[in-house]
């Protein structure tokens, strides 16, 4: 039985991860809105406006804007062989950055929430490095 890398195994539960972040924030909308908005076309200017659903996609926003780049790092350190190292590190670190950075901003946590972010975006760049 071959073992996947770890930044192939961090890529699958990444996919959990954004999973959680859908179902979380889409709970707390519907908790706000209602039923109705959310089965509905969610036509016209009516978005969540309370703290914690506005949080919640606000949240889910970020990750959106950084998952790419770590799909696209985990599958070239893969497919170049070059895992291990650095690489599977920033793996790490960006893996656990995003489980903390959420409820940091569920919960409206300055300045840490910040520094968990700067965390994320290092373990990107550690696989970028360990990808050239």
């Amino acid at each position: 039985m071959t073992t996947l890398p770890l930044e192939l195994t961090l890529l699958g539960w990444s996919v959990v991860l954004l999973v959680v972040a859908l179902m979380l924030q889409g709970q707390l909308a519907t908790r706000e809105l209602g039923v109705k908005w959310n089965a509905g076309p969610r036509d016209g200017d009516q978005h969540p406006k309370g703290a914690l659903a506005g949080r919640a996609q606000r949240a889910l926003d970020n990750f959106k804007e950084t998952y790419p780049a770590f799909i696209a790092l985990a599958l070239a350190l893969a497919v170049s062989g070059r895992t291990g190292g650095l690489g599977a590190t920033g793996a790490l670190l960006w893996f656990v950055a995003r489980i903390v950075y959420h409820p940091l901003y569920l919960f409206g946590v300055p300045y840490v929430r910040s520094l968990v972010w700067v965390a994320s975006m290092f373990g990107l760049l550690l696989m970028l490095i360990r990808l050239l």
